[in-house]
């Protein structure tokens, strides 16, 4: 992907893309989440009477009737959803914090923890992407407990995302809290907004690396590769 090509918007287009072809083509401008400066000044309890509303009137537009028993409480239901569920991942009170600890152990190989399960959304089309993250590491001197990987990948999963950026953002968090580049991120995953609508294409997946420090050699990857498909 050409991230110039597509950073500089010029009315509908951005150098010659669509927003369309951005969506469609599942293009992203940055590395970073787009987020607003004001993003955090509503509180979670006015995000979600605000959403409410809001996801009221798309259900009206849409002809349905708010009135139903099975309906009334739906506006509510999805914006609880969002805000503590689904999208849980933009607030960064929910950063899961982590402590490390010396490895006494003295493992110096890699640690690998695979088929770690995510539910995230395409910020395209809002529609779920699932996949399976497997991530490995090489300690530094310190290592972090395995249910932390786990959450790492669980929190910037839950946001809008793009899989490129998502595995690149639990790359870099990797390789923050654990002090070490020698990180490795690999998602295969399924994106609804494919399998759903547009192409509709129910048997194709996707499959984003990251090899970082002592990973990134045909050597450690082909290693890293045996352990996940065995």
């Amino acid at each position: 992907m050409n991230t110039e090509a597509i950073s500089k918007t010029n009315g509908h287009k951005l150098n010659g893309f669509t927003h369309e072809d951005i969506g469609d083509d599942h293009l992203f401008t940055s590395l970073e989440t787009p987020m607003k400066a004001n993003a955090f000044d509503m509180s979670n309890h006015e995000k979600k009477n605000r959403i409410s509303i809001l996801f009221s009137e798309i259900m009206d537009v849409l002809g349905l009737d708010l009135t139903d028993d099975s309906l009334k409480g739906t506006p509510d239901r999805v914006a609880k959803m969002y805000v503590e569920e689904i999208f849980s991942g933009l607030d960064p009170e929910n950063k899961p914090k982590v402590a490390l600890f010396d490895n006494k152990y003295q493992y110096n190989q890699m640690l690998v923890e695979k088929n770690i399960t995510f539910y995230s959304n395409c910020e395209h089309h809002f529609v779920p992407i699932i996949g399976k993250a497997h991530i490995a590491y090489k300690s530094s001197g310190k290592v972090i407990g395995l249910s932390k990987l786990n959450r790492i990948v669980q929190y910037y999963a839950k946001r809008p995302q793009v899989q490129e950026r998502l595995t690149n953002q639990i790359a870099n968090e990797l390789k923050t809290v654990l002090e070490t580049e020698d990180v490795a991120v690999i998602i295969d995953a399924k994106h609804l907004c494919v399998s759903s609508r547009g192409v509709k294409d129910d048997t194709s997946a996707t499959v984003t690396t990251y090899y970082g420090g002592e990973f990134n050699t045909p050597e450690k990857i082909s290693e890293l590769q045996n352990y996940i498909n065995n």
